[in-house]
């Protein structure tokens, strides 16, 4: 399948929640591995959370586009404590497993390390997404052991349905070596 790739404008903040609750909330989310649904209910993000990640500076929503079906992938790239950071990575659950999260992953690092020339990508994950963490090994980033608490009580970020949730940072550092020079 082609997709076309287009950073996110505000006209694009509905579909974009839409496609962020689909791959991780609910029972659509289980059509795809993506799915935290055995581990939080509630929400995943929502249009404010959007709108702000596309107005902020050094900051951007990638969208993939596919002919006939509109949004169908999202990753979020912006500049954070001197390198990047990555987030709202999401890809419809009928289409995960077909590359498209490769691509937008690999599209998101070149913004990060060749356009902005940043040093290092960094994201949380939550530590019991065994199978998600091994995604992100085999694309290079590596666990700190750098561990966050799980904002319990603030819906925001879902309603966990355990107690024993916490993230962990992941990254993987630039191999350019002009971001060293800069």
């Amino acid at each position: 399948m082609d997709f076309r790739f287009r950073p996110a404008a505000q006209p694009d903040v509905d579909a974009i929640v839409a496609l962020v609750e689909s791959a991780y909330r609910g029972e659509p989310s289980r059509a795809g591995w993506t799915t935290e649904a055995d581990l939080l209910d509630g929400r995943r993000t929502g249009a404010a959370d959007v709108r702000a990640c596309i107005d902020r500076p050094r900051s951007v929503i990638l969208l993939a586009e596919a002919p006939g079906r509109g949004i169908v992938g999202c990753a979020h790239v912006a500049e954070e404590d001197g390198g990047g950071y990555f987030g709202m990575f999401s890809v419809q659950p009928t289409l995960q497993g077909a590359g498209l999260g490769k691509q937008l992953l690999a599209r998101a690092e070149q913004t990060v390390f060749e356009r902005w020339r940043l040093p290092v990508m960094r994201m949380t994950v939550i530590d019991v997404r065994d199978e998600l963490i091994a995604f992100y090994e085999r694309r290079g980033y590596r666990r700190t052991g750098v561990h966050k608490p799980f904002p319990y009580g603030d819906e925001r970020f879902g309603e966990p349905r355990r107690d024993d949730l916490r993230f962990e940072v992941l990254e993987k550092a630039s191999t350019l070596s002009s971001t060293q020079d800069t």
